[in-house]
Order: structure tokens, then C-alpha cells, then sequence
């Protein structure tokens, strides 16, 4: 049981968010059902907005810095205040809304209300369903809001608004691991009974993940895992140095076992110095 709670205080699971309540009570709920101190998920969607919400708990909270920041993608559908030819909708999207935008953060989002660059890989409309209502499916940097681009469009047609919208991934999380809240209020039920494999197939290692986005260093020798517990520097010489740029964050692990996050730095005996540390 102590190792299923270790687990559980260091993993993320990806929440297929419903439309109607918030991200932030969604991620509470998980919180509190599984009796964590904390819990904080990876992106805001819209109370209206549906899908992929990955949620970090316990000590994985302190992960979310290098995994928020990735790209989404979703489907949506932009209705339009006037009928529309599609032809000249997918037009003005490629040539206003595609590559680097510079978009100001609508009224009601949590951030400062100040012009940034935000990358749109593709925004394209799939179909026209009457006219007036499209299908599109976009990927984007994260932090690019969608319901501010359709409402940029709306201003060169006469008016249009984001209907519906469906994150459908977030960095390496997409629908194959979605979980219901159904499932996962079952899950826990069970857990709580004694019965954990249920709850274990819908958790990702926290560990396992950040490899996925960072390089990794192996440190030399393992007896030296004590000593950086204490949150002691990386010496030149403790790894096996691939390229890694100074002022860059990097995972080290012994074998199989993930010890932390750290810095590169410039320094004459110090390799780098500690962001993260599991112990």
C-alpha cells in the first residue's frame, strides 16, 4: 500500500473533462478523492470545453513547468453570424491565423491582457455544416486561445464565435488515455477497498513522463544518490555527459530510478545544480 501511495503522490492522470464544470473543480475533485495536498492541471479549458485535461498530483505538481507549455490540438466548430463560402473562410485562415500570431488574451482569462507571439501549426476547416456552422481542427502552441482566434476571424466576416471545442492532446497526453469520471470515482472506490488495479492502469509515472520531454543523464555511480538527496550539486565527472546546453534543465536517473530535475551551469567544478529531487 506504501508503494501505491508513493505512486499515486508522484503521477499524473489525464481527465476527459465534461462540458459545464471548471477545470479548477475537476481538478479538485481528484484532489480530494484521492486525500492529496495538492493537485493542478496542465492547461484551463472553458467550463463549456470538453477533453483532455491531464491533471499532475502530489509532488508531480512541481513537473508542470516543463510539460504545460506544450502544443494542443482540437476540433471545434466556429459558427458564423452570416453564411459563409468555405473556400474564402480557409483563405483568410491561412493567411491571418496560421504560423506566429501576435494575440492579446481575452477579458476573461487568467493571464496578463498584453499582445504575445503564439505559433498556429494548422487551423483547418473541415467541413461546412450549414453554411453558417464549420468544423476545423487546429494544433497550437500552448497558451494560444482558440476562442479569441474565432473571434478574430468573426471581425472580417461580420461576426463569429467558437460553438464548441474538444482538446483532443496536450503534450503526450491524447484521447487513447482518457479517463472518465465515472471510471475514476469507481476506480478509487475500489482503491479505497483495497483494490488497486483499476486506479494503477489510469495513473502515468511522473517519472516516465518528464524523459518523455527532457534529455537524460546518467549518473555514474549510484552510491553518490544519498548525498545529492540533500539536494547537493552535480559535480563534473558524476554522468556520462550527452549535449547539453548551458541553462538547460535535463532528468538524471541511476539505472531505472529517477532522481531529479537539474540545471546546466557555467561553472568550473559544478556540473549542474538541482531544480527537482525525489526522495
Amino acid at each position: 500500500m506504501e508503494d501505491i501511495e508513493k505512486l499515486i503522490n508522484f503521477s499524473i492522470i489525464n481527465i476527459d473533462k465534461p462540458a459545464g464544470p471548471t477545470s479548477f473543480s475537476i481538478t479538485n475533485f481528484v484532489r480530494k478523492s484521492l486525500n492529496l495536498k495538492k493537485a493542478s492541471h496542465m492547461g484551463t479549458l472553458d467550463p463549456k470545453v470538453t477533453g483532455v485535461l491531464p491533471i499532475t498530483l502530489g509532488r508531480a505538481c512541481r513537473l508542470a513547468q516543463f510539460l504545460i507549455t506544450h502544443d494542443k490540438t482540437y476540433v471545434g466548430i466556429l459558427h458564423t453570424h452570416k453564411e459563409q463560402d468555405i473556400e474564402h473562410l480557409k483563405k483568410l485562415v491561412g493567411e491571418n491565423f496560421v504560423g506566429k500570431i501576435i494575440q492579446t488574451p481575452p477579458h476573461k482569462s487568467a493571464v496578463k491582457r498584453a499582445p504575445r507571439e503564439r505559433e498556429v501549426y494548422y487551423f483547418r476547416i473541415l467541413e461546412s455544416l450549414d453554411n453558417k456552422d464549420f468544423l476545423f481542427e487546429t494544433k497550437v502552441q500552448g497558451g494560444t486561445y482558440i476562442r479569441k482566434i474565432c473571434s478574430d476571424l468573426g471581425e472580417m466576416i461580420g461576426g463569429a464565435h467558437m460553438e464548441e471545442l474538444r482538446r483532443t492532446s496536450a503534450g503526450e497526453f491524447d484521447e487513447k488515455t482518457l479517463v472518465k469520471l465515472g471510471d475514476f470515482e469507481l476506480a478509487v472506490k475500489e482503491y479505497n477497498v483495497g483494490k488497486s488495479a483499476k486506479l494503477l492502469k489510469m495513473l502515468v509515472p511522473a517519472g516516465e513522463l518528464i524523459e518523455k520531454v527532457l534529455p537524460v543523464l546518467e549518473l555514474k555511480d549510484g552510491s553518490k544518490i544519498p548525498f545529492l538527496m540533500t539536494g547537493k550539486p552535480l559535480l563534473k565527472g558524476d554522468v556520462n555527459e550527452i549535449k547539453v546546453d548551458e541553462e538547460s534543465f535535463f532528468v538524471l536517473k541511476n539505472k531505472k530510478r529517477f532522481i531529479g530535475i537539474y540545471k546546466k551551469i557555467k561553472d568550473k567544478n559544478i556540473f549542474a545544480k538541482p531544480e527537482f529531487v525525489y526522495n
